[in-house]
């Protein structure tokens, strides 16, 4: 019988899902635990994957519970765990980047070393298949002799325009190359060797709200083997360009990793006229050739064999491959290669300029109002309106510096976990008004109850015990049956008395509602919610959920065909509309729908962005009853095939509520609260296109 090993996985975040089916998809690893100190994530993960779920790696250790981790905490907390977990005896597998570096990746190795355990490098593309062809066809020489290499990561980073700026990511402008490099640099490195760093370019940097600017892309010129390799990082909105192009005297190889193809060019011997006729025919069925395969092979598995989905399983294939048979691991995913890769990423950060630091001024803040959410979209917008009007304010926030560094003696930013009553009880104190914009994302409804209704009333007990004045919540249009272009939806209209078939955001949000209305009815609470439309304007996405589903920044499929009017409203007029809630006295235990006036459809959206911006956005209708046939399939699929537990049922008429089919009535903000959306067309495309800074450069 043939070895197979235990695998625990650390940190339940969106990651863990692609690591925990490449574990599934290994025949020599089994997955038996997860652990996070989020307690609801972990037990979420634990159940949804039927394995036990750990708070931390002292209580995963103490049970004895795998032989083996993958270490999928933010990257600053990677050394630490991961040498918690050798000192255990357990073989570990390191998320990129593996430390923060090359210095801090010895020490891993050396530790892993003295243990005599497996120190393994989370350089997942190095595992699909396309790379590996690319390999071999490198090491046969049939690309002739190697000169240059372009190694390119074209790919928009959203948080850099949008948020949230309170992550690791966004802290510093280091931050954003050990996040990606790790990607480029391995290629490097497997292929060619340590690269010597010869010349780093920034540009298109992009003024962080709150001080500070990060540059958008990078250029790092490079020799590695005796080859002239071009590192190519752009995050602006871009079309999407992963690659790797070799190169050289016999035929130049491209490696989409991306979308896991590879095409290689080739010369021939034919005479000149037929020459370029069959140099184009090559490529055209090496294209064809890679874009069946991947077709074939995902349909056959039901996507589980997705290129990004592959590129982990390779790497899990190897590293237990490794382990079960007791031999060296291959030096892709080594511990010796992560400490090389880190080791040239130090020498690029070496060259970053010096960056003059934000000037705080001077002042202690003396807040009246809490913003919960206050580094996302609307939260960022809303607490610098408040601090503009002379609202001091103070922010629930992960990290102590963000969006707010240069309004400092207006607005203080505190770390208090939502899970804490306490704690946001104390945060509360000489607080008059709270505006809670938390939201979650959750898969199943078990998840939602914990980590958005929970946390809802939570926040709710914690205003009644701290004497708050006005709690304003935000909930979601998307809570309306929007599915009937004949019923105009106001406050009055109502959410209907079943929503186990409507989306898991939707039904959350309305519980959410039910619950906290209970309590303004039986405990007092003052509450105020607050239901924004499709928000737009400066600081808000491109690729904007709201509208349609999005394939890369210059395509996007529409809910529905687009031609009906879609409820925007500007951001501008949201936080006045939040603002106004608080002050209204007849606010209290009142809902209000922001949204603007009638303004553009969805087609019409994208022409203002192509008439404003000079930028044609591809658009196509999204049939909605296909949109729900292919929901069901997968359903079926995911709970009868893969035997996932706790999914949200498709609802045809849930997705013609994304459509937002449904005109909305904006009657009762402007005459309760004296709210005036912008009335003007041309204002408003201005706002919402011209100034939204939507591409990012």
């Amino acid at each position: 019988m043939s070895k197979v090993t235990k695998v625990g996985i650390i940190g339940a975040g969106y990651i863990a899902d692609w690591h925990a089916d490449a574990i599934a998809a290994t025949k020599g690893a089994e997955l038996t635990c997860v652990v996070d100190p989020n307690d609801a994530a972990a037990k979420a993960f634990g159940a949804a994957r039927g394995v036990e779920a750990f708070g931390s790696v002292a209580e995963m250790l103490a049970a004895n519970a795998c032989e083996a981790v993958h270490v999928l905490t933010p990257p600053d907390h990677h050394r630490a765990v991961a040498e918690a977990c050798i000192a255990g005896g357990l073989h570990v597998l390191v998320e990129k980047p593996v430390a923060l570096s090359g210095g801090d990746v010895a020490a891993m190795n050396a530790a892993a070393a003295s243990k005599g355990v497996q120190l393994a490098a989370g350089h997942n593309f190095l595992g699909l298949p396309s790379y590996l062809r690319l390999k071999k066809q490198l090491d046969a020489g049939d690309l002739g002799r190697v000169s240059t290499a372009e190694i390119n990561w074209c790919f928009p980073l959203g948080p850099l325009r949008a948020g949230p700026y309170g992550i690791w990511l966004m802290r510093e402008t280091r931050n954003l190359l050990l996040e990606l490099g790790p990607h480029l640099f391995a290629f490097c490195q497997d292929l060619f060797g340590t690269p010597e760093i010869l010349h780093l370019e920034l540009s298109n940097h992009v003024e962080l709200p709150g001080g500070g600017t990060r540059p958008q892309s990078w250029r790092i010129l490079a020799r590695a083997g005796g080859v002239d390799v071009t590192f190519n990082i752009t995050l602006v909105e871009t079309y999407d360009d992963r690659s790797v192009t070799l190169r050289g005297s016999s035929a130049m190889a491209r490696l989409d990793y991306a979308n896991d193809t590879l095409v290689v060019t080739g010369v021939n011997t034919s005479d000149l006229v037929i020459n370029p006729l069959r140099n184009a025919l090559s490529q055209s069925f090496a294209q064809l050739r890679e874009g069946v395969v991947n077709a074939t092979r995902q349909l056959t598995s039901l996507n589980q064999r997705s290129p990004y989905g592959l590129s982990f399983r390779g790497m899990c294939d190897e590293v237990y491959g490794a382990l079960n048979q007791s031999r060296a691991l291959d030096a892709r995913f080594s511990g010796t290669s992560a400490e090389a890769v880190m080791g040239a990423i130090d020498a690029v950060l070496a060259r970053l300029p010096e960056e003059p630091p934000v000037q705080k001024p001077r002042g202690t803040p003396k807040p009246t109002a809490l913003v919960i959410g206050g580094t996302g979209f609307i939260g960022r917008a809303l607490t610098r309106r408040l601090a503009e009007g002379g609202t001091h304010v103070r922010v629930l926030s992960r990290g102590k510096t963000g969006p707010f560094d240069d309004i400092a003696d207006k607005v203080e930013t505190v770390a208090v976990s939502l899970r804490n009553e306490a704690a946001l009880t104390d945060a509360m104190q000489g607080i008059d008004t709270v505006y809670n914009l938390a939201k979650s994302d959750d898969k199943t409804w078990e998840a939602a109850l914990e980590n958005d209704v929970a946390v809802a009333e939570r926040i709710a007990r914690a205003s009644l015990a701290a004497g708050v004045k006005r709690l304003v919540y935000t909930g979601t249009i998307a809570s309306y049956d929007m599915s009937d272009p004949a019923r105009r939806i106001s406050e009055d209209t109502g959410f209907g008395e079943d929503m186990t078939e409507r989306n898991i955001y939707a039904r959350s949000k309305a519980e959410c509602e039910a619950r906290l209305m209970r309590m303004h009815t039986d405990a007092g609470l003052p509450l105020t919610i607050a239901r924004p439309g499709i928000v737009v304007g400066l600081g808000g996405p491109l690729q904007h959920w709201g509208i349609g589903r999005w394939h890369g920044a210059g395509a996007v499929k529409i809910w529905g065909n687009g031609q009906n009017t879609l409820p925007f409203v500007l951001i501008d007029d949201v936080v006045d509309g939040l603002i106004l809630m608080a002050q209204a006295p007849e606010a209290i235990g009142e809902s209000f729908n922001l949204i603007g006036e009638p303004m553009l459809t969805g087609r019409g959206y994208f022409e203002a962005i192509h008439k404003r911006l000079g930028a044609r956005i591809r658009v196509s209708n999204g049939p909605l009853w296909a949109f729900y046939a292919s929901d069901a399939v997968k359903f079926f699929l995911k709970t009868k095939v893969l035997r996932r537990k706790g999914l949200a049922r498709p609802s045809f008429a849930d997705w013609k509520s994304r459509a937002h089919l449904s005109p909305f009535d904006n009657s009762k903000p402007k005459q309760v609260l004296g709210w005036q959306p912008e009335p003007n067309p041309e204002r408003f495309v201005q706002k919402a296109v011209t100034e939204a800074k939507l591409f990012g450069f």
